[in-house]
């Protein structure tokens, strides 16, 4: 009995001393270390670097000063936003813009992945692919000017409207129909993009699951239930952690070119406002606190997201 109890304490020692230190982990994996090298340096040097300009925020930054020569003044410009008359508004035209746009634009690409998983015929599902992949690489000033044109007064849309009721819509006016237009139009440049994911995925589920399935009597709907659904599940779950978290970040080009002087009530976003008050007004210590005010939003909403999908989601999350 003893001489088995050395004989396996020998035989953990020998697996300890096989165990290679952090130094020696580095000295036989370095080549891995090497490839990562310019993707990290990289990320250090246009992700971090830049985050030291955000101390303007609670600063008067002035050019000629520079940032460190410029007078510190703590949460002044935040106090400014919060209360500013024009605050409530902004934030709530931020807010239910990009959450109208996640509830109705996050099941699109689902649908069309699992769509596209059923056609079996592959030329067929190339073309398919093509059609919906192409609006994606159009530019958003040549999808906007699209929108200028097909709702204008005269242009397509409303002359069907003008022959069935007699007066055209003024959608690009009227501030009602800007988050309609916006998400709608989002949907439809990117929704097949963001489907490839879903459609890569769904091409690992072996196809005698539904082989199986269909001599056990499932139809359709049944086998995409039980089988496709939950192949993608993790993956839909860390796609909506990622665009829940990044529900204020909508960037500020469409919304900026769709703007008229008639819709600003809805289309006057955080982006936006921070693009006026910065590059145009040239207020950069405010505009810096407005979008640093942004950010710790999106951190927090990316936190809360993450826990709740994980408790709903058996512990599968972002992190």
């Amino acid at each position: 009995m003893q001489q088995s109890l050395q004989a396996l304490e020998g035989k953990k020692a020998a697996e300890g001393s096989g165990k290679l230190g952090g130094l020696d982990y580095l000295k036989k994996h370095y080549v891995l270390y090497v490839l990562l090298a310019p993707a990290l340096i990289l990320t250090l040097i246009f992700k971090y670097g830049p985050m030291y300009g955000a101390v303007i925020a609670f600063k008067d930054f002035s050019p000629i000063k520079g940032i460190m020569g410029s007078e510190w003044v703590g949460f002044k410009h935040f106090d400014k936003f919060l209360s500013s008359p024009n605050f409530e508004l902004i934030l709530l035209n931020t807010l239910k813009l990009s959450a109208f746009g996640l509830l109705l634009g996050f099941p699109v690409p689902i649908l069309l992945a699992l769509m596209l998983n059923q056609v079996r015929k592959a030329a067929v599902k190339k073309n398919v692919q093509l059609f919906l992949y192409a609006p994606n690489f159009i530019s958003v000033v040549v999808i906007v000017g699209m929108l200028f044109i097909f709702l204008s007064p005269t242009g397509p849309v409303n002359q069907l409207i003008a022959w069935a009721t007699g007066e055209p819509v003024m959608f690009m006016l009227k501030a009602e129909y800007f988050r309609w237009i916006y998400i709608l139009s989002d949907i439809w440049t990117g929704a097949g993009w963001a489907s490839i994911i879903y459609v890569a995925a769904l091409a690992n589920v072996d196809p005698e699951l539904h082989n199986a399935a269909s001599l056990d009597g499932a139809n359709l709907l049944q086998r995409i239930r039980h089988i496709d659904l939950p192949t993608i599940r993790p993956i839909m779950a860390i796609v909506f952690i990622l665009a829940a978290g990044g529900i204020m970040s909508i960037g500020f080009e469409k919304a900026y070119l769709m703007q008229t002087a008639m819709n600003l009530p809805t289309s006057e976003i955080i982006p936006t406002y921070v693009y006026k008050i910065g590059l145009q007004a040239g207020d950069y210590s405010y505009s810096a606190a407005v979008g640093l005010f942004n950010s710790v939003i999106n951190v927090l909403l990316l936190i809360t997201v993450n826990l709740v999908v994980k408790k709903l989601n058996e512990g599968e999350g972002l992190y």
